[in-house]
């Protein structure tokens, strides 16, 4: 169980949750707080009244006067489920290769969303844990996009390639994104803010991809890179 702070991921995860899971606390008011309230309500979620510094207390001071007990538990999903139900022409699926900070996880998340992301691979090691963190800064997202942990993501970048996925590595120096088609079934592997996508992966891709940009710092931030990426391969899909 996790406690969630934000508006958005509390008003997600209280559509999402089953009924009469979790407790939602409140010590502050306000028009957003009584519509979280209303929500939990008619979810049958337990509303407890506390005091601010009893909700300090349990969540820090990061808080707007509500929080909620949240599980992130989801329907068990396996990478070979999903492609043997998988029968789109057009498909997108994230490989998450070593981002490791929850904001940005949750960014990616959120973005993953606006997109609709068929799925997001992680891997079980070297990846962000699903963390409240993580569930706030992707505005209640996690809680609907598909995603796997898997112990080998060049296992999984294999068994994309057998069900037709065209792999394609975010790289500094890769084609410009708008140069390529990335119609059909497409895979996108982003890497570490430090480190990159790892040399097995990079194996692995069919091709190596990169935003075109004109700035003077080195690139761009894992999470906002994954926005753009997103977009262009839905634009190209005709999304």
């Amino acid at each position: 169980m996790i406690q969630l702070t934000g508006f958005h991921a509390i008003e997600e995860a209280l559509r999402s949750a089953k009924r009469g899971e979790g407790r939602l606390r409140i010590s502050g008011k306000g028009p957003r707080i009584k519509k979280i309230e209303e929500i939990a309500a008619k979810r049958g979620i337990p509303v407890l009244r506390v005091s601010k510094a009893e909700l300090t207390a349990l969540v820090g001071q990061d808080h707007r006067g509500i929080a909620f007990e949240a599980s992130l538990d989801r329907r068990e999903l396996t990478l070979e489920g999903f492609l043997a139900e998988f029968n789109a022409e057009n498909g997108l699926v994230l490989l998450l290769d070593g981002v490791t900070d929850p904001h940005n996880l949750g960014a990616i998340l959120r973005s993953a969303d606006q997109f609709e992301a068929d799925l997001v691979c992680l891997p079980e090691r070297r990846s962000a844990p699903e963390t409240a963190v993580v569930a706030n800064s992707s505005a209640g997202a996690v809680h609907h996009v598909p995603q796997v942990r898997l112990p080998n993501l060049s296992r999984a970048a294999e068994l994309l390639k057998q069900h037709e996925f065209w792999i394609y590595a975010a790289v500094m120096g890769g084609a410009p994104i708008n140069s390529l088609d990335l119609t059909g079934r497409t895979a996108v592997v982003l890497g570490s803010e430090g480190s990159g996508v790892s040399a097995n992966l990079l194996r692995h891709s069919d091709a190596e991809i990169a935003i075109p940009t004109r700035g003077r710092v080195d690139s761009l931030n894992v999470s906002v890179a994954a926005g753009v990426i997103l977009y262009e391969v839905r634009r190209q899909q005709g999304w």
